[in-house]
């Protein structure tokens, strides 16, 4: 048996001591793990978003609809640092496993659910498994591909966002249209069993053992910041409360203390959950500042479009689904051919720039959006949108990825994304409270006009969906789809701040080297490259007894294949 480096314990594949052999056919089997992870995880949230109206209708949350993002959305953020970190530290195989069966049990909790609130809190622990499947599939990558070839590994993960951008929505408006909302989450149950076995199967990776004291006392006071966070913004941003409430200052007053906290015990801890190290890397902080101030005005826009084409436009569910496929088409083109560029360039500073652009000419373009934009104008602006998010998204952390040491990889990554979906929880938070709080007056006044008495007019607005909508007289129709077109585009001039910040930020990111050895090649947890191949070819030919011993940082480099 051979020796293998210090902190490294056996393969994931029993019986194998040593290194893994990390040969071009490998990489391209976990990678199989990997994207049947992201899969389960980006087909749910198409197929929600699509079906959302009816099911918030049903339910009688139109009021509260913003929660079924939210608390996805802080869940998922939660729990991406503890991920993140427990990744580094004990191995990523187990937990990648364990978050695709949160993931798929949540979702029959969604399924069977009866009551709104019921609903979201079975959708908040569907944001655990997710944030796992997010945070794990990204480390892992970058633990087996060398950041400077790792662009061409981005044209697959875009071919699956794309196939879930069609594939969600014509699901979900199928389901809505044709059986029930409750189907867009039964779907998950097969996807999310199959996705266990390829992983179970194909996810051969080292384990590990903990040689520090867990930061338990680090990943309380992040959840306890993190939660009263978006509290205090959904409350501030809520009629019932608002900003003069003492119980939503009693939230904000709660952040401060928790975050106070945090950077205290971060700073004396032995292996803390989020290094502050990492706030004195200037590459690092520009990368993830790019994603925490996109997250803000992305989230809230992808969140909240879809109920815009469905009552606004009067178009049925799965219409509706699939006017968003020119966002995910231009989000899917764009993440391809940046990918490519950038591993045979190694250049990705210009991509963020004219990504935040589009970005930002989508959104001033949506903030005309009425009852009478054209479909295909809207369906334009969409395509601009995903065009600039592709340019942003997986560029960024590829960039906070490189900017820290291998061993850090899985933390850098989980910092990234949770300061993304820190921005993506405000922005729906306060951003959506803003939407249905103008929306829900205004339904109120339009069933009033029409002769509702008052005591009935709230409850007739918070049980509005696409169906019962067509059933109403012509001109109270006219009067809702009014009601969200005027409740909906004024929410897209707040937003337009945050793209111009992440501008500013992007123009500042530094051009790096990219690094061209993978993290777990440069952990000595194995070998990759041509040595990787020429050895797995020796051992299947009977010329080698055993794995060999670890390389190190610098001893092995991948090649272009």
């Amino acid at each position: 048996m051979s020796a293998t480096a210090p902190g490294t314990t056996k393969r994931a594949r029993p019986g194998s001591d040593g290194p893994l052999l990390l040969t071009q056919r490998r990489i391209w089997i976990i990678f199989s793990a990997l994207i049947a992870g992201m899969l389960l995880s980006s087909l749910d949230q198409t197929i929600v978003s699509t079906a959302m109206p009816t099911i918030v209708g049903e339910l009688g949350g139109v009021a509260h609809q913003a929660w079924i993002t939210t608390g996805y959305l802080l869940a998922s953020t939660i729990v991406m640092p503890i991920y993140g970190k427990f990744g580094d530290v004990i191995g990523r195989r187990t937990l990648f496993l364990v978050a695709i069966a949160l993931f798929t049990l949540a979702s029959l909790g969604c399924a069977l659910s009866t009551d709104f609130w019921q609903f979201v809190v079975f959708r908040a622990l569907q944001g655990l498994g997710g944030g796992g499947l997010m945070i794990l599939s990204q480390a892992i990558i970058a633990d087996i591909v060398p950041a400077s070839e790792r662009g061409k590994y981005l044209g697959p993960l875009g071919a699956i966002f794309g196939l879930s951008a069609v594939g969600g929505p014509l699901l979900g408006g199928f389901f809505v249209d044709h059986l029930t909302w409750n189907w867009a989450f039964w779907i998950n149950i097969p996807v999310g069993i199959a996705a266990f076995g390829v992983a179970w199967f194909a996810l051969t990776l080292p384990s590990k053992k903990a040689t520090k004291r867990v930061d338990v006392l680090g990943v309380a006071l992040l959840s306890a910041t993190t939660a009263c966070l978006v509290f205090f913004t959904e409350f501030g941003g809520n009629r019932e409360h608002g900003w003069d409430a003492p119980e939503t200052w009693a939230w904000g007053a709660g952040f401060l203390v928790a975050a106070a906290l945090f950077v205290l015990v971060e700073s004396r801890a032995q292996d803390p959950i989020i290094p502050l190290s990492f706030f004195r890397n200037r590459t690092f902080v520009l990368a993830t500042g790019i994603g925490f101030v996109l997250g803000i005005g992305m989230f809230a826009a992808i969140a909240f479009v879809p109920t815009f084409l469905q009552m606004s436009s009067g178009t049925s569910a799965a219409v509706s689904g699939l006017l968003m496929l020119p966002m995910m088409a231009g989000l899917m083109g764009t993440s391809i051919v940046s990918g490519v560029l950038i591993t045979k360039t190694g250049k990705y500073r210009l991509y963020p720039v004219v990504g935040t652009v589009l970005v930002g000419i989508a959104m001033l373009s949506m903030t005309t959006l009425a009852a009478t934009t054209p479909i295909w104008l809207i369906c334009v602006y969409l395509f601009v949108f995903g065009a600039g998010l592709g340019l942003i998204m997986q560029v960024v952390v590829l960039v906070a990825q490189n900017a820290v040491p291998p061993q850090e990889v899985g933390t850098a990554t989980s910092t990234n994304n949770y300061f993304r979906e820190v921005g993506a929880s405000l922005g729906v938070a306060v951003f959506g409270a803003l939407f249905t709080s103008r929306l829900t007056d205004t339904l109120t006044g339009v069933f009033t006009d029409a002769g509702v008495p008052a005591s009935q007019a709230a409850s007739s607005s918070a049980s509005i969906d696409p169906n019962a909508l067509s059933k109403l007289p012509e001109a109270l129709q006219d009067g809702i789809v009014n009601a969200y077109a005027d409740s909906l585009a004024p929410v897209f001039w707040y937003l337009l701040p945050f793209i111009a910040a992440a501008l500013v930020l992007a123009l500042f990111l530094p051009q790096m080297k990219l690094a061209d050895v993978a993290g777990m090649v440069a952990r000595g947890e194995a070998i990759g490259g041509p040595e990787a191949d020429e050895l797995e070819r020796a051992q299947r030919e009977g010329r080698a007894a055993g794995a060999p011993a670890a390389a190190g940082p610098t001893a092995v480099e991948r090649s272009e294949e």
